[in-house]
């Protein structure tokens, strides 16, 4: 793999070279229901598994197949997880087990691994298939005393095997698990719903109808929630959040009035559990029958049913399961006999490690505290990130009587800067919308700081941002001039619109224009205003932020091409695709596209290369060709190298593969910025930008004095970004050392440190840092108040 060698780090960091699997034997499994992602997990399990030196087994068909033995439990060959990762469901097959839920049962599954020496167990599934591995586990020393006294096995097998390690991984498309923000399988389950949606609306539009859609979530309302918030829905029945009575009226009424405001089309969400607040259940039908009859709309349901659980999973949910898989193998290296049972989970943007049965014990928390109605309890349980959904679908779905509104006589401004990007509508949508909910009056600008100096200025109402969620590009137009040269107009148009306050979302444009203008308040006070900026750029090559809106639409035109491009060879020769991505002198898409899509090599221009990298990629992928696994992909980042360009690099592996494979290259280009946001996006984006807004609200209170806003510290022009688990603030002024200006990238980017996980998982000698992975840590019930400055998402 492209790269050279590795600046010396100081003695304190921890690398796996350490953590050695000789000896080990690891199998895994996939449980409960199937969620797309678990083969993306299992992938990343077997493959981490071989290079640590481990044997690895695949246990098909779940616990039962661990109860049956026999040819259900198989060595597993680096080979034999090839082409794995595109594919949904799993593939090693799931069922529901009844026999492993006795004691007979265990005791089998207990000879069974005996046999083969697994003492290593990974567990993919819901909470109740990691219940059942973690009381297996505790049972273990009996079952081997059992097995001894029936004389299944010796006495030294019984000693040879004598510990038992669990790690589990959540497969559930239902997002219902404590603990992680994201299960494996939920974001692509999302994709499914929001195509549905956006293939719904089109429809519901020409013929003014409304739509009643039930989707999956007996116990759990997470992805009726955020498909609400995706899609704008105008109601939405989760199980957390029974109706008060009386909503038959209310819901009546807002579709009513939705459709006096030239709404041509309503949409209502049902999650399949959803209650009132009598515990009754509260149907698509019976909504149907509901607004037909009390306001005679054209009405249709929509049940979605097990078309979420399936298709291709989608970017997110492979980077997920790919990272929780090698974490998993981490976690049972570095098991002793005192590590309780753990789960690998996400936290914000980080893999932690969590004791098992405190999730399971809080998941069921969640549901007791449902049946004795205690419902605000509940949705605490479920963390912050369902908390955070929830209030951001309340702030923006229930528009206020203008007589309700509070008066803040404050002008907010709102504008896109840079490039376009999946996700910039969303977030205008939902700062005019909590805007205008805090009182102030919203203002739009048209064609970024270039319609800005020129007076491309106007109030932008509640109706006016309708149906923007799901739309791609930036509906006000996005320019990347910068603001430096036309400071003295813009004042100007500040000061003619009375602008308090401004809002930008946008790329590096934007920041470097916050930087432009917060360095000018000395020189002009109508710069002396709150300004914050929400990142949206492809390229997420933002300082002080992990993730910027636009570059998970990105990654998911570079997984979906990559594996149509991948799928063209099957049945033709050994084949080897060059692929040039986006992102500037940014390598994240490459990387983290190259790791969603199975890539052998990524070149990037943060890890220099030379020609000997490339001589030595193209021998790696020579030696691949010699197994069953017939095809390559090579991904390369635009600007990784000026000589060596995607020319190049197919020219000299078409050279050396001569004979062995042959070359095909393909240059994505502006694909990658098209299309409809992602799920993702739409919510990352609807929440960041309500945050953005909240933040504005707060410093135009503290920054009003003597009858006008006044506001030039640093702190009052901030960028808001992901960082590590929470949401932040910082001022921009703070983010220049964090800068290089030069290449228009961070100077420390987190994303590096997937780099090596993509190597092990294309079967190159790497070394991995560990330090930063997961400890142990506790399921945390009570939270402290949120400070100003951050927040999780």
């Amino acid at each position: 793999m492209a790269g050279a060698a590795a600046p010396k780090r100081q003695d304190t960091r921890k690398f796996f070279e350490n953590l050695s699997g000789a000896g080990k034997s690891i199998a895994v499994l996939t449980s409960g229901g199937d969620a797309q992602g678990m083969n993306g997990a299992v992938r990343a399990v077997v493959r981490m598994g071989i290079y640590v030196g481990a044997k690895v087994y695949f246990i098909h068909e779940g616990y039962q197949g661990m109860v049956d033995g026999g040819d259900n439990i198989k060595e597993a060959t680096w080979e034999s997880v090839s082409s794995m990762l595109q594919v949904g469901g799993t593939v090693i097959g799931s069922a529901r087990c009844k026999e492993f839920r006795n004691h007979e049962g265990r005791l089998k599954a207990a000879h069974n691994l005996v046999q083969r020496g697994i003492t290593n167990l990974c567990v993919i599934g819901g909470d109740g298939s990691l219940t059942g591995a973690n009381l297996f586990r505790e049972e273990w020393s009996g079952l081997l005393d059992e097995l001894l006294q029936q004389g299944l096995i010796d006495e030294e097998a019984s000693r040879r095997n004598s510990e038992l390690h669990i790690v589990g991984m959540v497969g559930s498309i239902d997002n219902d698990f404590c603990g992680t923000d994201m299960t494996i399988g939920t974001d692509s389950a999302l994709h499914r719903i929001i195509e549905v949606v956006d293939a719904i609306m089109t429809t519901a539009q020409s013929h003014q109808r409304t739509f009643v859609l039930e989707v999956m979530g007996r116990h759990c309302g997470y992805l009726a929630l955020v498909s609400a918030l995706a899609c704008g829905a105008d109601w939405v029945f989760i199980p957390e959040m029974p109706p008060e009575d009386g909503w038959e009226d209310s819901m009546c009424q807002k579709l009513s009035e939705n459709r006096a405001d030239k709404k041509r089309l309503n949409i209502i969400i049902v999650a399949e559990g959803a209650i009132d607040s009598h515990n009754k259940a509260i149907t698509p039908d019976y909504i149907k029958e509901l607004v037909v009859r009390c306001l005679g709309f054209d009405t249709r349901v929509t049940i979605l049913g097990h078309v979420q659980r399936g298709g291709t999973p989608s970017a997110f949910d492979r980077i997920l399961a790919s990272r929780m898989g090698v974490e998993a193998v981490l976690a049972l290296l570095e098991a002793s006999t005192n590590t309780p049972a753990c789960v690998v989970s996400l936290v914000g943007n980080q893999a932690v490690r969590l004791p098992l049965m405190e999730c399971v014990q809080m998941t069921q928390e969640v549901q007791k505290a449902m049946d004795e109605k205690k419902f605000e309890e509940a949705v605490r349980l479920r963390g912050r990130s369902f908390e955070n959904n929830l209030s951001t679908y309340r702030l923006l779905s229930h528009r206020k009587a203008d007589s309700e509104l509070p008066n803040s006589s404050f002008n907010v401004a709102v504008l896109n800067v840079g490039a376009p990007a999946a996700g910039m509508n969303a977030a205008v949508r939902s700062a005019v919308r909590v805007g205008i909910t805090e009182g102030h009056k919203m203002f739009a600008v048209s064609d970024g700081f270039e319609g800005f100096y020129k007076g491309q200025i106007k109030e932008i109402k509640w109706g006016d941002v309708g149906g923007w969620t799901g739309q791609g590009g930036s509906l006000l137009g996005t320019k990347r001039t910068l603001p430096g040269k036309h400071l003295d107009k813009i004042a100007e148009q500040i000061r003619i619109h009375n602008i308090n306050a401004l809002l930008v979302i946008g790329g590096f444009e934007g920041y470097l224009g916050l930087l432009e203008l917060s360095s000018a308040r000395d020189k002009y006070s109508e710069l002396c205003v709150p300004m914050v900026m929400v990142p949206a750029t492809v390229s997420n090559n933002i300082p002080g932020s992990d993730l910027s809106i636009g570059s998970d639409t990105a990654l998911n035109a570079i997984t979906d091409t990559c594996d149509r491009i991948k799928q063209s060879a099957s049945g033709t020769k050994r084949r080897v695709f060059i692929i040039e991505t986006m992102g500037g002198y940014c390598g994240y898409l490459a990387t983290v596209g190259g790791l969603a899509a199975g890539a052998d090599t990524v070149y990037i221009y943060e890890e220099p290369f030379d020609i000997r990298d490339l001589q030595a990629n193209v021998e790696h992928l020579t030696q691949k060709m010699k197994t069953s696994i017939q095809r390559g992909l090579v991904l390369r980042n635009e600007n990784c190298n000026e000589n060596f360009t995607t020319d190049f690099v197919y020219q000299l592996y078409t050279e050396e593969g001569r004979g062995v494979f042959d070359c095909r290259k393909n240059i994505l280009g502006h694909m990658q910025q098209g299309g409809a946001p992602s799920p993702f996006d739409r919510n990352f984006s609807t929440k960041i930008s309500a945050k953005a807004m909240q933040w504005i609200t707060r410093t135009l209170k503290d920054s009003f004095k003597g009858g006008r806003v006044f506001a030039n510290s640093e702190d009052t022009a901030c960028l808001l970004g992901m960082r590590r688990r929470a949401l932040v603030f910082q001022p921009v002024s703070q983010l220049r050392d964090e800068t290089d200006f030069v290449h228009r990238i961070p100077k420390e980017q987190w994303w590096l440190k997937l780099r090596p996980l993509m190597k092990i998982l294309a079967k190159y000698k790497t070394s991995y840092d560990v330090s930063d992975s997961g400890q142990l840590e506790h399921v945390t019930r009570v939270r402290p108040k949120e400070s100003n400055t951050s927040a999780t998402i």
